[in-house]
């Protein structure tokens, strides 16, 4: 696929496996502006997307399927360094919106994706600014989460990502909890509608850390 970027017009080239099926979003190489695409499975091209010409035997696309609603309602990015967003895969649905809705008292803008592959695409696309999640599934037996396949990503991705777990057994913020769980935040479960603080404070210290590697990697990215 490749796409334009409205703010810089730099154009840039996605690799078609790595596009999901529903709308997504990635940040221009150039600029660091997010980008809105279609996604692989649109009907028709929007905005400065152009995806691959599919052959005369193919079927017809199909239409992608929205983001799960949150709560509050999604807003649309402003492009203002300030209206960041949040990625949240939680499967307890209660969890999810409380989440959402902390994160939306901070000004984050909040996508909740069920499919753990689809999230791992958007964060390797750099979209995303948080990511919150749970360490396990709960089950021995049950399907990796957010956290688990995060742990594969390589190092780039994984460092522009504050990564949030959300879990019964942490306690909210410790900071011993959090290096062994290799996130930057825990919170624990029965404190996520006042968990704003520990959030803010906690991504306020990382930015303030890696601000200087962050400076001299978008200086490189835009010579």
């Amino acid at each position: 696929m490749q796409a334009q970027c409205p703010q810089c017009t730099g154009r840039f080239q996605l690799a078609d496996d790595k596009v999901p099926d529903r709308p997504f979003k990635v940040r221009c190489p150039k600029c660091q502006s997010v980008v809105a695409l279609p996604g692989r499975g649109a009907s028709a091209p929007a905005g400065n997307a152009t995806p691959s010409t599919p052959s005369e035997d193919s079927p017809p696309p199909t239409p992608p399927a929205p983001l799960k609603p949150a709560v509050p309602p999604r807003r649309e990015h402003t492009g203002s360094d300030e209206a960041e967003d949040a990625l949240i895969a939680l499967a307890d649905a209660t969890l999810a919106e409380k989440m959402t809705a902390a994160l939306g008292r901070l000004d984050f803008n909040v996508d909740v994706v069920e499919d753990v592959e689809e999230g791992v695409l958007l964060l390797e696309q750099g979209a995303y600014a948080v990511a919150v999640t749970s360490r396990s599934s709960g089950a021995t037996d049950g399907p990796e989460t957010l956290a688990q396949r995060m742990l594969r990503l390589t190092p780039d991705p994984r460092r522009r990502v504050f990564v949030v777990l959300v879990d019964d057994e942490f306690a909210t913020a410790d900071g011993t909890q959090a290096w062994a769980a290799q996130a930057d935040l825990v919170v624990n479960s029965r404190e996520t509608d006042s968990c704003d603080n520990a959030i803010r404070a906690t991504l306020q210290e990382k930015k303030r850390l890696y601000q200087p590697y962050l400076d001299a990697r978008r200086r490189i990215e835009t010579e």
